[in-house]
């Protein structure tokens, strides 16, 4: 076994799909937060079942959004589905492509697989206590993913990213003729569109969460790995 990299060094971390992929899903998902926070200034109440309307009981009534959060800054329903509808699919055959390319270049297997003594709890401790010490990268394999990231992407990649998307389409009239099925899968239109905006959550938490990880974990080294590939190990 070739002994882990120094401190210091430079190593090759993220192939050119991953990079691609990645900055243009962090575009499409903060223009689709935008543009979908615009929406829902329309009707911002939300239901269970196949009808919600003014008079109907609402799970959730959401708040205004502030027109610095929304796309476009004023409040325009024609303006933000369009937005929303170009984003959406650039969103969805992006994950489409990511994913093919992933299956064939092995990424998910190599990097994102999912080992049973990861799922320990003596493991998922020492990888907390670490991640509390901002210490994100173990010293003899600091290329590999954490647990906590394995974790996390795999929820993004194939649980959030998959639902917001279909229960996107379900949401479509269009998409409704065609395969009438999508609404009775999420027990109708507005359990669909419930469904959607928990997934926007999530990414949305995800997106934040990440952020911050990044800029505890040295800004510019995460950053210049995404753009170039190559990636400093830490001290």
């Amino acid at each position: 076994m070739a002994p882990p990299p120094a401190p210091g060094t430079l190593i090759h971390r993220h192939g050119l799909v991953t990079r691609v992929w990645h900055w243009i899903n962090a575009v499409a998902i903060i223009i689709l937060i935008g543009s979908g926070l615009g929406i829902s200034n329309a009707h911002p109440r939300l239901y269970w079942g196949a009808y919600g309307a003014n008079f109907d009981h609402a799970w959730l009534e959401l708040p205004r959004f502030p027109a610095w959060l929304t796309i476009p800054a004023s409040y325009n329903l024609a303006m933000s589905r369009r937005w929303h509808l170009f984003f959406a699919l650039v969103l969805g055959f992006g994950l489409l492509a990511y994913m093919i390319a992933s299956l064939f270049n092995r990424h998910f297997q190599r990097d994102l697989r999912i080992r049973r003594t990861e799922l320990s709890r003596r493991h998922l401790w020492a990888d907390f206590r670490a991640h509390l010490d901002f210490r994100f990268h173990a010293p003899e394999a600091p290329r590999d993913y954490n647990i906590f990231q394995k974790l996390s992407y795999v929820l993004v990649i194939f649980i959030a990213l998959p639902l917001v998307i279909l229960t996107g389409v379900a949401l479509s009239p269009a998409m409704n003729a065609a395969w009438p099925w999508l609404l009775d899968l999420f027990a109708g239109r507005q359990s669909a569109r419930s469904l959607h905006f928990i997934a926007m959550a999530v990414l949305a938490a995800f997106t934040v969460i990440h952020l911050v990880l990044v800029i505890l974990a040295g800004a510019w080294n995460e950053v210049r790995s995404m753009i170039t590939g190559r990636w400093r190990v830490p001290e």
